[in-house]
């Protein structure tokens, strides 16, 4: 008999109280039976991973289209997948499909049928290939827009003769917040507790100071795999908490990608176990709030002589504070208190280089007499149909 084999029927031998097998047999038996599981395991999952990185080109043409849209709380993307063929670049030659409006709070359970129309296209990230991710927006059967179609309006003001000719665009800094899944607090706090005062995480390096940056550089890339015009990222102020910048965009594409910049965001945070939160104020007291600020400019205001444009249309912004205020996001009350970079709700201002106004006007704007504003009063969970498009329509048709 060989003696290795002799020397596993030792280790293998039932244990009692009684045997006289070494402390060492024990702990290598039992390393040796935990590397064998380990090791089964991780066949199992390297066989997943080879399946759901399947090349379907190479035996089929047809693709994996992943239909995205936002569900009853104006928040809450859904999504799910169909098989097609032909073409995928063009929205309009994907076809129409439907959900049960009466499991997204959209519709009632005796007529529960909504429609999706599919508006823009980016390629998938996660099963890559010919696959794609689908940005629709929802209608009734009879072809009205639900209530929580943003979208719709959005495109016929940027769809204006007036609108379209001033090619405005934007570049929107989305603050999110990562969230322990299981206790509901940020990603990095000690439980039940808090971590040091602010000042060391913005923009932080070390594990005391930076918390998730793997989900974040894993959003980034997925980003821009997907065709997404996303321009950076960074930490935030309050530990936990990040951003990530999409533009310059043009019009109405400037929401879509937003839009599923957050839902990538969402699917990789959920491989992670992590909860993204996009609450203004995620935590109470003194630490800095969520925003989306909102980088805007019209082919006027970047053309010479802009800057006396740009004027104007801070001018008007602020004869609408109140109108806009109300759609720029829901807790935003508890976020624009005049403290933590941010002007208080009730007043509109503005200044140059001034994180404490509404409205800030960079430095090289004022030097070079053109370019772009920011508006910081939007709240992180915003709607980008909503507020690209008002500010729109309050600087370029609306007429005081």
């Amino acid at each position: 008999m060989s003696p290795l084999i002799g020397e596993y029927r030792v280790l293998y031998k039932p244990i009692t109280l009684h045997s006289k097998v070494s402390h060492f047999h024990l702990i290598f038996s039992l390393s040796l039976f935990l590397s064998l599981l380990f090791f089964f395991k991780g066949k199992k999952m390297s066989l997943l991973n080879d399946l759901i990185n399947l090349n379907l080109s190479e035996t089929t043409d047809k693709f994996i289209a992943e239909y995205i849209w936002i569900g009853g709380s104006g928040m809450d993307l859904r999504s799910k997948a169909r098989t097609l063929t032909g073409a995928r670049d063009d929205p309009a030659k994907l076809p129409k499909w439907n959900y049960d409006g009466s499991s997204t709070n959209q519709a009632s359970g005796d007529d529960s049928e909504v429609i999706i129309y599919p508006q823009a296209i980016f390629k998938d990230p996660f099963r890559r290939g010919n696959n794609i991710l689908v940005m629709c927006d929802a209608y009734t059967p009879a072809g009205e827009p639900l209530p929580t179609n943003k979208r719709f309006n959005a495109e016929k003001i940027f769809s204006n003769p007036d609108v379209a000719a001033e090619e405005p665009w934007y570049g929107i800094e989305q603050e999110y917040t990562l969230l322990q899944k299981e206790i509901n607090w940020p990603l990095g706090w000690p439980v039940g507790g808090f971590p040091g005062p602010q000042g060391p995480y913005y923009c932080g390096v070390g594990a005391d100071k930076s918390f998730g940056r793997d989900i974040v550089d894993a959003h980034y890339k997925a980003c821009l795999y997907a065709g997404i015009n996303i321009s950076g990222i960074n930490g935030e102020v309050m530990p936990g908490q990040w951003e990530f910048q999409v533009g310059p965009s043009v019009g109405i594409s400037s929401g879509d990608q937003v839009w599923v910049a957050r839902y990538i965001l969402e699917r990789i945070a959920e491989v992670a176990g992590v909860v993204v939160s996009f609450d203004p104020k995620p935590v109470k007291g003194d630490w800095n709030g969520a925003g989306a600020h909102t980088n805007y400019s019209t082919k006027s205001m970047r053309n010479d002589g802009g800057i006396d444009v740009i004027n104007k249309a801070i001018e008007k912004l602020s004869l609408r504070h109140k109108e806009h205020i109300a759609a720029y996001g829901e807790g935003n009350e508890r976020r624009l208190t005049g403290r933590h970079e941010t002007a208080d709700i009730t007043t509109f201002s503005w200044g140059v280089a001034n994180r404490g106004a509404s409205v800030r006007v960079g430095r090289d704007t004022e030097k070079d007499g053109k370019g772009y504003f920011e508006d910081r009063r939007p709240a992180s969970n915003m709607d980008p149909y909503v507020v690209t498009s008002m500010i729109a329509e309050t600087t370029i048709l609306w007429k005081p």
